[in-house]
């Protein structure tokens, strides 16, 4: 016998438990499309946020003394630039967002400034990653905020460097460290004001490893390292590269926990409406039994009208949920908003998902119905 017409019946027929239940399937589908869909945005946005902090890794020469960096700032000594060209044809390796730079202090009237060369480079792991600091142009400079206002310049002006003029593109906010004393150029162009062309002192990175607390990511950073550029050596900030590992397994532990509860939440809410039909639909059960219909075609009617209704509820809540996504989310990720959009993968993932997880909420009542002895039904009333 056809069950379809019978559950589109029972669904006619009580209006508000199948309403209720298919608003239980559709938010639930709504929150995990709209976790999903912001989540993927929360997760771009902690990632961007973390690479603003700055560079975790600095590349210096082997020879270079770590007290002598860290007085200084940079290295004394320097390496050719060419060297980091072997890190484009590696594809394994856990560093991003490349950077080389040159850096020495001098002086220009009665100001200390430290000019610093930047040039970014294609990614180790092969395509173009999105520069972490700004570009500059040949012959033109960045001001960092006392070196500008020392020196009396603004947009448009125009700064020597050893005989080399060059434009101030932009004069930068402050940053209360050594950039508010930096003049940025080109790296060649720096190369040329400092005399050492084709050379660098320095390759800043990202670290780019999934952290395991059992290994020291420093050992593995230095064994690629060794087998790229053995004249250098890498030294790791791990306070923030630790602040950007921990800052991204908390987002995924938070949005894991909500998704878990919002399950067992909704899990609760579908299983109680089916008890609920269960006890509205025991006289009718009853009388089915005693017309002949098995155990088997009974547990096909609650589980055929869960199915039904996780469909409906599948296509109403991914709809909502991307609505939601959309709505809220470009004014909580503000900086990545405009990568938000409808995870459309998840249309299909929700159409058999949610179904499944209808019928799987509604086993214990739908068991509880094909067992039920008609004939004790009956004589009760």
């Amino acid at each position: 016998m056809n069950v379809f017409p019978l559950i589109l019946k029972e669904i006619r027929h009580r209006k508000l438990n199948s309403l209720l239940a298919l608003l239980g399937i559709a938010v639930a589908t709504a929150l995990y499309v709209g976790f999903f869909t912001t989540g993927a945005a929360a997760d771009r946005e902690t990632t961007r946020l973390m690479r603003d902090i700055g560079f975790n890794l600095r590349i210096v020469p082997r020879g270079e003394s770590e007290t002598a960096l860290l007085r200084r700032g940079h290295a004394e000594n320097t390496m050719p630039e060419e060297y980091a060209d072997r890190f484009a044809n590696q594809p394994d390796l856990s560093y991003e967002h490349l950077t080389l730079t040159l850096k020495r202090w001098t002086r220009v009237g009665e100001t200390d400034l430290l000019v610093t060369g930047i040039r970014s480079m294609v990614s180790p792991r092969g395509g173009k990653k999105k520069p972490m600091i700004f570009q500059i142009d040949p012959g033109t400079t960045y001001l960092g905020f006392h070196v500008a206002r020392q020196l009396g310049l603004e947009p448009g002006g125009m700064l020597e460097l050893e005989g080399h003029r060059f434009e101030v593109a932009q004069c930068l906010n402050e940053a209360g460290n050594e950039d508010d004393a930096t003049v940025f150029l080109h790296l060649q162009d720096a190369q040329l004001v400092l005399g050492e062309a084709g050379r660098i002192n320095e390759i800043q990175a990202i670290e780019c490893l999934c952290r395991d607390p059992n290994v020291d990511s420093i050992d593995i950073l230095r064994a690629e390292l060794e087998r790229v550029m053995p004249e250098a050596k890498v030294i790791q900030k791990r306070a923030m590269a630790k602040a950007r590992e921990s800052q991204r397994l908390m987002m995924e532990a938070y949005f894991a926990f909500a998704m878990q509860g919002l399950l067992v939440a909704c899990a609760l809410w579908i299983a109680v409406l089916a008890i609920l039909n269960l006890r509205e639909r025991r006289d009718e059960i009853g009388i089915l039994r005693a017309l002949g219909f098995g155990a088997s075609m009974v547990a096909v009617l609650f589980l055929g009208k869960a199915i039904l209704l996780g469909i409906a509820g599948a296509a109403l809540g991914f709809a909502a949920g991307s609505a939601l996504a959309l709505w809220a989310g470009p004014s909580i990720f503000e900086v990545t908003a405009a990568a938000i959009e409808p995870e459309y993968a998840l249309l299909r993932e929700v159409l058999w998902a949610a179904p499944l997880f209808a019928a799987c909420c509604t086993l214990v009542p739908a068991a509880l119905a094909a067992t039920q002895d008609p004939a004790q039904t009956l004589r009760e009333d």
